[in-house]
């Protein structure tokens, strides 16, 4: 990467699940590299949903590299999910007609119930996981499926952790690492952050500021969202020998499905 850049450039990995991210430094400029970035890239910075797109080049071996402005910044508590300034940037991306047409022109077809159950089944073919709690949930995705199919589609970030949302030197706030993205019900991200973040005696007030009446169909598509999101992650967390996260798993589905 240091060779790329040319001379003067000090170069270090910035972490992250891919390793693909890096910081570089020249003197006193300071930017955030990527290796294979969204392709949409420049549409989230034209938004001012992440930070600015400095600069997109390709290398030799047809990789692309992306450079965006490095902010002085911290990431938001998970008690600060609660602010009305996360909810409106959630809406602002979700309704956002440029980011969905630019999904569309690089082919992305939407993350539909059909979709998600019949990805889920074939991890579970391939894992050949016996479990009660699994079991339950896929019986309960399947009986709800043609309940939650929803005909909305927007532009989903899919990993709306806290550590995800950036807030800069100048009180600007982001939202970065959007390598998972798809286009799905608006739900799925909506379910995720509030069950997540939310007290429930307080998701109706928070949907206010989002622009998004909490009714019975979206309650319920929420909840499917997050007992196949938790499936999932579970699913990952097995992948790797992850006992510990996929027993805790277990429990949060079998308590989802009491509600």
């Amino acid at each position: 990467m240091e060779q790329f850049l040319g001379d003067g450039w000090k170069v270090q990995p910035a972490g992250g699940a891919t390793g693909e991210a890096y910081i570089a430094q020249q003197g006193e400029q300071i930017v955030f590299l990527k290796r294979n970035s969204s392709p949409f890239l420049a549409v989230l910075s034209a938004e001012g949903i992440v930070p600015k797109l400095l600069w997109t080049r390709r290398l030799e071996n047809g990789d692309v590299v992306t450079a965006q402005k490095c902010i002085q910044g911290r990431e938001l508590k998970a008690s600060e999910m609660k602010e009305s300034r996360v909810a409106c940037l959630l809406a602002k991306i979700h309704r956002s007609s440029e980011l969905l047409d630019m999904f569309k022109r690089i082919g992305n077809e939407p993350l539909t119930p059909y979709v998600i159950v019949e990805n889920l089944r074939r991890q579970l073919q391939t894992y050949q996981i016996e479990d009660e709690a699994i079991e339950d949930g896929m019986a309960y995705l399947l009986e709800q499926l043609e309940t939650v199919l929803h005909e909305h589609f927007v532009v989903c970030h899919c990993d709306i952790n806290h550590n995800n949302w950036m807030l800069d030197e100048d009180e600007h706030l982001y939202l970065i690492d959007w390598d998972g993205a798809t286009v799905s019900d608006p739900a799925l991200d909506l379910g995720l952050l509030l069950y997540s973040y939310i007290p429930e005696l307080e998701w109706e007030a928070w949907l206010a500021q989002y622009g998004q009446v909490l009714d019975t169909s979206l309650r319920e598509r929420m909840h499917w969202y997050v007992v196949s999101q938790s499936i999932s992650v579970l699913l990952w967390h097995y992948g790797r020998n992850q006992f510990e996260q996929v027993e805790q798993l277990k429990d949060y589905i079998t308590s989802l499905l009491q509600e």
